[in-house]
């Protein structure tokens, strides 16, 4: 985004410069002026002035004076069409700044409470595991038996093994080989290296 803002910033400057060059292109004529004939001040006498050069009359370069008025008055717009536009540009880079601002800010509050939630699922499954580990082995093992076995090998796994296996002792052998499979599972397909 900030790319496209400072193209358009560039090619603000080169109208720019391609206005000012037409202005001063404007005053020079396109063809060079006619060179003035010189008169020898012996070729004709005091009261002789046809052969003399003219200056032009206020009427003669009056449809020039428009035209430079005129050409003057688009350039004045045009100029004040690129102050417009780079005020909008600016306005828009300072909204993109502040929107940018936001969402870091945004993003950060959010980083903070998905690693607050997940510390307190943490918590909560450590807290879980320690209740059922302090239980006895024979209610804990009734509980264990209605448990999905992922779910169950989930929290036998993270238990001391002395109480990981007074629970499991008390589990029906088929619940017990299918944790004992899972527990033992969890980790096969971590890589070796």
């Amino acid at each position: 985004m900030l790319a496209v803002i400072g193209a358009l910033m560039i090619s603000s400057a080169v109208a720019r410069v391609a206005v000012q060059a037409g202005a001063a292109l404007a005053v020079e004529p396109d063809t060079p002026p006619a060179p003035v004939p010189v008169v020898a001040e012996a070729e004709h006498s005091p009261a002789d002035t046809s052969a003399l050069p003219t200056c032009a009359t206020e009427e003669d370069i009056a449809p020039i004076l428009d035209a430079l008025r005129g050409r003057e008055e688009r350039v004045a717009k045009r100029e004040s069409a690129l102050q417009k536009r780079l005020q909008a540009l600016s306005i828009a880079e300072q909204e993109i700044e502040r929107r940018m601002t936001a969402m870091q800010e945004t993003e950060e509050k959010l980083r903070a409470t998905l690693a607050m939630a997940e510390t307190a699922a943490e918590d909560d499954v450590s807290r879980l595991t320690q209740v059922y580990a302090t239980m006895k082995p024979k209610q804990a093992a009734a509980l264990f038996q209605e448990m999905d076995a992922e779910f169950a090998a989930g929290f036998l796994g993270r238990m001391r093994p002395d109480a990981a296996a007074a629970i499991m002792a008390g589990l029906d052998p088929q619940t017990a080989y299918t944790i004992s499979v899972m527990l033992a599972g969890r980790n096969a397909a971590a890589p070796k290296q």
